[in-house]
């Protein structure tokens, strides 16, 4: 049993013209769940299958309340075709509610909006492929090819873009009117080197190439919020004599696309006054990419046995080289000797403007004191 409560009050600029958000919200609704899973060995434990079959309901609205719409079956085998190696594959359908913002938005005339709107589950559609290794030295090596169609995912009508291409920013996302007209696609392929404790070495690295895309306003596929490209993470170690241990973790990601800012609209006073802050341009979604970064960090560790206790003293240096991490640049106003915003000249409905470069990275050195007992 689901309870949502939401009191928003909200001022923002559409297309420059301020727009009011004020409603009270509260929901109340029963999910329900029902799944079967069975597995079996083959030739001689060589084949290992699994299949199940799930479906999820509530009684939120008609479109939800059907478990046959949101039947979700999944299979999944392992073969072991020669001693060390193995063949792995799964593939599934997989139904996810809506976020509570989206469900429990109301208009100014307290309608749920998107329940009127024919709100439905997220569905995904994942198949997964590879061969697996397995060494004699605590080493294993896994080598897959992944792809996943996304359906009836969230869509803005307010902004005209899938809720995938908001990002990770800070705010309520989905407390607006939506419908779940939006799809999307992530395929790539992914290598994880796994090495156990082995003569005092240990680590493991994950490197994934992919690629992310979800519909725009068009029906276009446009790069997500979360089209990474490339994704290192090495994390790694070596035992000592005498309790030392040295360890390393480094990341590699590539850009992630954004959205620049509609000049036209966030210069306006009137958009700036009401939110100060730059309104994007929703036209040229995500057509910017930012650059890429990495960081890496290093720990050193001495420990102490005793009979009832230990001690471990480390030095942790996150960004040893002061890595620098490009994020999107904002928009400011330009301000005379006193803060004040600067009029354009040109223009006295309208502020003058300016972008500012946006980027942190810093190295954090930290020593740190542990007792086990």
């Amino acid at each position: 049993n689901a309870t949502y409560t939401n009191s928003t009050f909200n001022k923002i600029p559409v297309n420059g013209v301020e727009t009011i958000i004020d409603f009270d919200s509260k929901l109340n609704f029963n999910k329900y769940g029902l799944f079967i899973q069975g597995s079996k060995t083959l030739l001689e434990e060589r084949l290992t299958l699994s299949a199940g079959l799930r479906t999820d309901w509530n009684d939120y609205s008609s479109e939800m309340s059907n478990p046959i719409n949101q039947i979700s079956p999944r299979f999944s085998a392992a073969y072991s075709f020669a001693p060390k190696w193995s063949l792995n594959f799964n593939t599934g359908r997989y139904y996810q509610l809506p976020a509570y913002t989206i469900m429990g938005f109301r208009n100014n005339n307290d309608e749920l909006v998107n329940k009127d709107l024919g709100l439905k589950y997220i569905s995904v559609d994942h198949v997964v492929g590879g061969i697996e290794y397995n060494s004699s030295r605590n080493r294993k090596i896994t080598i897959e090819a992944f792809y996943k169609n996304y359906q009836n995912y969230p869509f803005s009508l307010r902004d005209s873009l899938s809720l995938a291409n908001l990002g990770a920013d800070f705010g309520v996302i989905g407390n607006e009117a939506i419908t779940s007209s939006s799809e999307g696609r992530a395929y790539g392929l992914e290598l994880l080197v796994q090495q156990k404790i082995f003569k005092g070495f240990y680590g493991i690295l994950a490197y994934t190439l992919m690629k992310s895309e979800f519909t725009d306003k068009t029906g276009e596929f446009k790069p997500s919020a979360w089209d990474f490209g490339n994704i290192v993470n090495l994390t790694a170690g070596k035992k000592f004599k005498k309790d030392w241990e040295i360890g390393i973790r480094f990341r590699y990601s590539g850009g992630a696309p954004y959205t620049p800012f509609n000049n036209n609209i966030s210069s306006l006073r009137a958009s700036w006054d009401l939110i100060g802050v730059g309104v994007l341009d929703y036209n040229a979604l995500n057509t910017l990419r930012l650059a890429s970064n990495n960081q890496m960090d290093v720990r050193v560790d001495k420990k102490w046995f005793f009979n009832k206790w230990a001690l471990n003293i480390y030095l942790d240096i996150q960004n040893v080289y002061a890595g620098q991490i490009e994020d999107r640049p904002f928009l400011d106003v330009l301000r005379d000797a006193n803060g004040n915003p600067l009029v354009d000249p040109n223009d006295p409905s309208r502020y003058q403007v300016q972008l500012i470069e946006n980027s942190s990275g810093t190295v954090l050195p930290t020593i740190g004191l542990q007792i086990d007992w």
